[in-house]
């Protein structure tokens, strides 16, 4: 996805302009297995992931069509299972990312997940959860 949007400088910008500036993007995946230290400089505060999700789910920011791919991709997404989606009843609706960092020295670098739960009556739920630098399972 990097890529299509023009690479993470494009991301960032991109980002900025809605007015989110409790984050940054500055390497892409390749960048950051190459250097492990890199992953630190792509970031994002509670405040930053809950707009970007607010954002999302309000349908300002992107086209109808890439709107409708993007929540698909995160409904159907299989990475996590123990992490939101895993922890909720059989049936309720999560559009959510996962992140997981690779483990140095024992310890887990991040251990993430964010997304929109739908609730029963329909209003969405937005929820972000980070871990750094963790010793503890990514369960």
């Amino acid at each position: 996805l990097f890529e299509l949007v023009g690479g993470p400088a494009a991301l960032h910008d991109y980002i900025q302009s809605m007015g989110i500036k409790e984050t940054a993007v500055v390497a892409n995946e390749a960048q950051m297995h190459a250097d492990d230290q890199v992953q630190y400089q792509n970031w994002t505060s509670m405040k930053g992931a809950a707009e970007i999700l607010k954002k999302f789910e309000q349908k300002t920011q992107l086209s109808e069509t890439s709107q409708a791919l993007l929540w698909k991709w995160m409904v159907e997404t299989t990475t996590g299972p123990e992490r939101l989606k895993g922890l909720l009843p059989a049936g309720t609706v999560v559009a959510h990312k996962t992140g997981t960092s690779g483990i140095k020295a024992g310890k887990t670098a991040a251990t993430n997940d964010l997304g929109i739960i739908l609730l029963p009556d329909g209003r969405p739920l937005l929820v972000a959860v980070f871990v750094k630098d963790s010793a503890e399972s990514s369960r």
